[in-house]
Parts: structure tokens; C-alpha cells; sequence
């Protein structure tokens, strides 16, 4: 992995805005950005692989407040690992909990599809018989 990469280039890599990725800034999930000899905003390679997990987090419905927790937390050093993994099971405990609601809503739906599908063909006309 190179050392730096553009703004562009991040938010090319996990499709999002640079909009987006100064807003990130600004919450404090990312520490502060190098700037390049030119002035140019450039991040590191572990800024990047932050980013990596702070998207997964954030597409799985962490809410900013916990993601700027873990984000200080990685910033902090490796003393915190403990921490960040608490973090992270506590997540995952929720994550598993709305999955579960979710195929719950999932299984009432197709039970639904299913009597729909059921009115439609009993509903359906029937072929004319010929009579002799």
C-alpha cells in the first residue's frame, strides 16, 4: 500500500463524497490530515484502513457519536484495544439483534406475498371446457 493518498483517491476507493469525507474530518473520526509540501490535503495509509472500517460501521448503522468513540480510541494506541473491542462486540450484538427483527419482518412479508399469490390464482379465470 503506498504511503499517501489523495482526497480524491479515498473517496474514489469507498464511494463516497468529498463532502462526505471532510465531514468525517470534521466529527473527528479521522485525526488530523497531512498536508502535502503544495498544501494539498493527502492521508496515510492507516488513515485509509481506518476509513475501511469506519464505512463498514457506519453502512451497519453506528451512529457517529460511537464511530468518533472508536476512532479516539485507535488514535489513543494500542492500550486500547480492549476497548475498542467492547466497542465492536457491543456493535455486533446490535447488529445481530436487528438482523434477527429484520428476518422476522422478512418472514411476515413472504407470508404475505404467499396469500397474495394464492387470491390471484384462485381468482384467476378458468379455461372454458368444451361440451360435447
Amino acid at each position: 500500500m503506498r504511503d499517501y493518498f489523495t482526497p480524491g483517491e479515498v473517496a474514489e476507493r469507498f464511494d463516497l463524497t468529498l463532502d462526505t469525507l471532510r465531514y468525517y474530518e470534521r466529527e473527528g473520526l479521522l485525526r488530523r490530515v497531512d498536508r502535502a509540501p503544495s498544501g494539498h490535503r493527502r492521508y496515510r495509509a492507516d488513515d485509509v484502513e481506518l476509513l475501511g472500517l469506519i464505512r463498514c460501521l457506519r453502512d451497519t448503522d453506528m451512529p457517529i457519536a460511537r464511530l468518533r468513540e472508536f476512532a479516539e480510541l485507535v488514535q489513543a494506541g494500542d492500550h486500547t484495544v480492549h476497548d475498542r473491542l467492547d466497542v465492536l462486540q457491543r456493535h455486533q450484538d446490535r447488529l445481530d439483534q436487528r438482523i434477527a427483527e429484520l428476518r422476522a419482518n422478512q418472514a411476515a412479508i413472504q407470508h404475505k406475498i404467499d396469500y397474495y399469490v394464492g387470491v390471484l390464482a384462485d381468482n384467476a379465470p378458468r379455461p372454458v371446457e368444451e361440451t360435447s
